[in-house]
């Protein structure tokens, strides 16, 4: 096979396989199946290996010996430590994307927030997710600025394996994304960079509440564990 040709190929599954991640088709730890996966997509397993070791590379997916290919599984704190990066990097893209966003784009976004409502109201955090996943995306896109966006993206691929349960502030996404759609419709920067920087502290803030809830989990099976040693 000519090399240019393995090579596109391989992108494109690279391409595929990135979509799936983010669209939550593999949960944390989750095995993946790359002779099925070459099967579905009509490919001998070479280009379907080339882009799980991108993947690898990128810290989305891990190689363990004799078993498979894994979902990364990531801690808590370091996703603290993501999400801190993508909030200061969405603040200058919210500011880029409100003086250039165009109506084509604005209708697009508005139209995710109203799906987003509607799985929301289902509990639905897949589709939650793949819907924020949209929405940001757009916004990224809308910089013009194809370094950050190519910087957000990956940022924001790190952290899909972080499990972080968001279901107690739903709500609250939401009506971030609702300021931050209203401050882009109105082409207003700071505005926008305001209502990123709170959508960002949030998730910050159930972060670390999902941290000291472990450790207080961690410290309670420790104290546990030295009481039966009293028997």
């Amino acid at each position: 096979m000519p090399a240019k040709r393995k090579e596109l190929k391989s992108s494109k599954v690279y391409a595929a396989l990135k979509e799936m991640i983010a669209d939550y088709r593999f949960q944390p730890g989750a095995r993946l199946n790359v002779e099925k996966l070459a099967r579905e997509f009509r490919l001998s397993r070479i280009p379907v290996w080339e882009a799980v070791r991108r993947l690898e590379q990128e810290g989305l997916l891990q190689t363990i010996p004799n078993r498979g290919v894994f979902m990364a599984e990531m801690t808590l704190e370091r996703a603290f430590e993501l999400f801190q990066v993508r909030g200061a990097l969405e603040r200058l893209a919210g500011r880029l994307a409100a003086e250039k966003m165009d109506k084509r784009t604005l209708a697009k976004a508005e139209k995710c927030l109203f799906r987003q409502l509607k799985v929301v109201e289902k509990g639905d955090l897949v589709g939650y997710s793949q819907s924020d996943h949209e929405f940001h995306s757009l916004i990224y896109h809308s910089t013009g600025n194809r370094t950050l966006e190519e910087m957000l993206e990956s940022v924001k691929a790190k952290v899909q394996p972080a499990g972080l349960q968001v279901a107690p502030i739903l709500i609250d996404l939401c009506e971030d994304h609702r300021a931050i759609f209203e401050g882009l419709r109105k082409k207003d920067p700071e505005r926008v960079e305001r209502a990123f920087q709170g959508h960002n502290q949030r998730v910050l803030k159930r972060i670390i509440e999902e941290i000291q809830a472990s450790q207080k989990r961690r410290k309670g099976i420790k104290d546990f564990q030295k009481s039966l040693l009293h028997f």
